[in-house]
């Protein structure tokens, strides 16, 4: 472990209390463009969002219907009634996007997939880069405005679903989150940078509740006339 991402993890709350917990509550309310490119209807209306901390498994409530929720898992995507009646699955989620473009269309198997992987990543930042298997280094500062940012590459696992192996995660001055950049692997391998703000404390544990991702151009820098995907974060329990 890195001496920045020690400290990066003391600041958002600390291993001790990290692993004192097995999953996080929160409510998300999304947005932006990207879901319109895929065909999908985008609901403004908030959900509940579980993420288990120390395995990659997570549901959101509702989903399609009030009485359905989504359970996640590297090689299985399903959709379900609360009751755990199986209303649609799919093993080897990954594979059903094999050729997928930006404006490729999802069914809800493919939305589900994409929220459950997103938004266990983002739960778990920056807790995650300590996990078996990731590797993580220092890359050269970012200059924002008047701020230095330091940067934490990280490695992941084959074992990990996420948006794509290779992430870099911006740290401000304060040691919090403040940029995430990635590529978006299963539309097309799209770069983009998510900036994260409003940071805020559940349960001993720092977090940002406002993420908002933008395409990257060429000089790495968001653009930020086009919003690709907007996440408003609240009532974040841990357990």
């Amino acid at each position: 472990m890195t001496e920045l991402l020690t400290r990066v993890l003391d600041a958002h709350g600390g291993m001790d209390r990290w692993n004192g917990y097995q999953k996080v509550g929160a409510t998300i309310v999304t947005g932006g463009g990207f879901f319109a490119l895929k065909g999908v209807l985008q609901d403004p209306n908030p959900r509940r969002m579980t993420v288990w901390l120390h395995e990659e498994r997570s549901s959101v409530t509702p989903y399609g219907a009030p009485d359905q929720r989504t359970m996640f898992t590297p090689d299985r995507i399903a959709i379900e009634k609360l009751d755990g009646t199986l209303v649609a699955e799919r093993h080897a989620p990954r594979d059903s996007f094999a050729g997928h473009q930006m404006n490729t269309p999802w069914d809800p198997l493919h939305r589900a997939y994409f929220n459950g992987e997103a938004l266990w990543t983002y739960l778990t930042t920056p807790f995650l880069l300590a996990m078996e298997g990731v590797r993580v280094e220092e890359t050269e500062p970012w200059r924002e405005g008047e701020e230095t940012w330091r940067v934490l590459r990280g490695y992941f696992p084959g074992s990990i679903e996420t948006h794509n192996l290779v992430q870099d995660f911006f740290f401000g001055e304060d040691l919090m989150l403040r940029r995430h950049d990635y590529s978006v692997n299963i539309a097309g391998g799209f770069a983009a940078a998510q900036l994260t703000s409003d940071h805020a404390t559940a349960d001993g544990i720092r977090l940002p509740t406002r993420r908002r991702a933008y395409p990257r151009g060429p000089d790495r820098r968001p653009i930020l006339e086009l919003l690709m995907v907007s996440i408003d974060i609240s009532a974040v329990q841990f357990e």
